[in-house]
């Protein structure tokens, strides 16, 4: 397998996906944020000092995942057509999940974005909870699932 990002004397590059056909192209990302019981329930309730923290996590992720072309070096700036971020609790282990859902149609992927949302989101709550729980973990990000393109579907096994 070659690397995309870099020319022939190893300087990277920008990859011109000028000749590309434009398709359809959907990405999905996952991430957890694992607090202590108080923390968890605090958000739960709505009664963490600085706001909804979900909603504002969701706000977040969302921006961050449309500026990911100005977070991440040689990116591509796309005209993304769907941004979602949901958020799934688990009680048991004190955890928010973060799902990040990017989509375009366009000559490159969505990957990128749908992990930065999750990303932003995740750094988000962080921000909004840390007065109560400094211990808190991100962790657990990946790409779940992609779609279109040269290289087709990918579903993540791993996480299954």
């Amino acid at each position: 397998m070659e690397f995309t990002h870099f020319d022939g004397q190893g300087n990277a590059w920008m990859v011109d996906v000028g000749e590309k056909e434009d398709t359809r192209r959907e990405a999905v990302a996952r991430g957890s944020i694992f607090m202590s019981p108080q923390c968890f329930s605090m958000v739960l309730q709505g009664n963490m000092k600085k706001g909804d923290v979900l909603a504002v996590a969701r706000v977040a992720g969302i921006m961050g995942a449309k500026r990911t072309w100005e977070l991440i070096p040689l990116c591509h700036v796309l005209n993304l057509t769907k941004l979602s971020v949901d958020f799934r609790m688990n009680e048991e282990r004190h955890e928010i999940q973060a799902v990040c859902t990017a989509r375009t149609t366009g000559k490159t992927g969505v990957e990128m974005e749908a992990l930065t949302g999750v990303t932003a989101a995740l750094l988000t709550i962080y921000d909004m909870c840390k007065a109560v729980d400094k211990g808190m973990e991100i962790g657990e990000i990946y790409l779940e699932k992609k779609n279109g393109g040269k290289s087709g579907e990918f579903l993540n096994e791993k996480f299954q």
